[in-house]
């Protein structure tokens, strides 16, 4: 894997279930702009192409709570880079940054992808 990315290619983010963090959530079927907010870059997994159940059975080993997607083509229309940064605990780590020369969002990328992403009805919970 390289810094190239298809536009079909699908990226993953686990977000806090509402339970645990109303932030994240407009409503149970619908997430904020919160869950797109983080100033060091936000951190995903990238799909590769791997099936769903894949990537959620992998990402289930690290987190919990939901997973949303939203495809590489979504970053794009925002003006959003995707980065991939592979780390010790995963080879398909990547980061969405809100430009090259600022990692976080602005606002109105993060509202975007809230609007635009899939919300997964697969749980990372253990359950």
């Amino acid at each position: 894997m390289d810094n190239s990315f298809s536009d079909t290619e699908v990226l993953y983010r686990a977000v806090y279930p509402p339970e645990m963090n109303r932030m994240f959530w407009k409503d149970e079927n619908h997430v904020s702009s919160a869950a797109f907010l983080d100033k060091k870059g936000l951190s995903v997994e990238r799909g590769n192409f791997r099936a769903e159940e894949t990537v959620v059975a992998d990402m289930k080993k690290f987190f919990i709570g939901r997973i949303v997607s939203l495809s590489v083509k979504l970053c794009r229309e925002v003006k959003a880079i995707v980065l991939y940064k592979p780390t010790k605990r995963s080879i398909y780590h990547t980061e969405i940054h809100g430009d090259e020369k600022a990692p976080l969002l602005s606002p109105s990328q993060r509202r975007f992808l809230a609007l635009n992403c899939k919300i997964l009805n697969l749980s990372l919970s253990n359950n």
